[in-house]
């Protein structure tokens, strides 16, 4: 889970962590899973489950999460809350599971996840999903695949995906950690021909999607540097991009108050949603979704000392400030968008 290197005895910590947040209480109850475990391509690690509204009134939205872990960490049954929480909604999620580190380096765990939208291009709709209108999201690493599809069309061209992503919202990623400053980054990313390329940063363009860029202010793990250098270029060429900082938060919160237990303690989700909605996730005209956390559940104390301990466990990925991003000749000149568009949005804690 997240953006993490652990020993063995830490890695269990954070498997503890994640339990909570998948009990029946403490997850939306309405969604419906409907794929659990569904192979989309060949492989162990090539597997999904789906998740569904309950009472669909027609072919719903689509959203692929993509969960974080350095590249070396994660299953998707550790992000039931999200995949239940995006349900409730009114989306059909996906979350798929993709090969890690050591078995593979990059680019593998992002061709992985293209493969898994071949499987939503060509499966979604007997899931009561429109393959029309389909988002990506991601938190940490996941957040970095999300954008890296997103950005180079070559990953989904190779998989004869021709799916139109009607935006991105991505959670604490990294986008511009190039020169790879920590001995697990280039472990992971070292040998790749072209390391600048790696660099979500560098990749900007005016074909990119719309996107949602959240993080907390006090992340130490993937600083927030990243988020700003990535907003700066997308705005730079005419995208949309909704940036939200939740003031005083770190690296695990956004992900965890996707959920139904911390939803209180920011609005992240609702402001994930309002963006899908913005950019057509349903018909002009429909309700916009109000949602009201619901009051801490029965003593969440324990579990947020634990989650204000995890960013002085996790190592460090990306402080945002490297030379890695493409040098300032190469940066294309392009007019800012529209005013309309919302600016950096600091949200205080609750």
């Amino acid at each position: 889970m997240g953006l993490m290197l652990l020993a063995s005895s830490a890695a269990q910590a954070q498997i503890d962590v994640m339990a909570p947040f998948n009990m029946a209480q403490a997850m939306d109850e309405e969604p419906v899973k409907l794929g659990d475990g569904v192979a989309y391509a060949d492989g162990q690690r090539k597997k999904l489950d789906v998740y569904t509204p309950k009472n669909p009134s027609g072919a719903a939205p689509v959203v692929v999460f993509i969960y974080g872990g350095a590249w070396r960490n994660g299953n998707r049954a550790d992000y039931q809350f999200v995949g239940r929480a995006l349900a409730s909604a009114g989306f059909v999620t996906v979350i798929p599971d993709y090969r890690l580190f050591p078995e593979v380096k990059y680019p593998d765990f992002i061709e992985d996840n293209a493969q898994a939208l071949r499987w939503v291009q060509d499966n979604i709709t007997k899931y009561g999903g429109d393959p029309q209108r389909v988002f990506l999201a991601g938190h940490s690493a996941g957040a970095y695949n999300a954008v890296m599809l997103a950005l180079d069309s070559s990953f989904m061209r190779e998989y004869g995906v021709d799916l139109q992503i009607r935006g991105v919202a991505a959670l604490s990623g990294p986008y511009n950690f190039y020169p790879f400053e920590y001995g697990e980054v280039r472990d992971t990313f070292g040998e790749a021909p072209n390391p600048e390329g790696t660099q979500p940063v560098n990749l900007v363009t005016g074909n990119a999607p719309p996107m949602f860029l959240a993080t907390g202010t006090h992340d130490p793990i993937v600083r927030r540097q990243n988020t700003e250098v990535l907003a700066e270029r997308l705005k730079a060429q005419g995208i949309w991009v909704t940036e939200r900082y939740y003031e005083g938060f770190g690296h695990m919160e956004p992900v965890f108050a996707m959920g139904k237990m911390l939803r209180w303690r920011m609005p992240v989700f609702a402001d994930m949603v309002e963006f899908f909605h913005r950019f057509g996730a349903f018909p002009s005209g429909t309700p916009r979704p109000n949602f009201v956390p619901e009051p801490p559940m029965a003593a969440p104390d324990p579990i947020l000392a634990v989650i204000d301990e995890l960013d002085t466990i996790l190592q460090p990925i990306s402080d945002g400030a490297g030379d890695g991003a493409a040098p300032a000749s190469e940066t294309p000149s392009v007019p800012a968008p529209d005013a309309a568009a919302p600016a950096n949005t600091v949200v205080p804690p609750r």
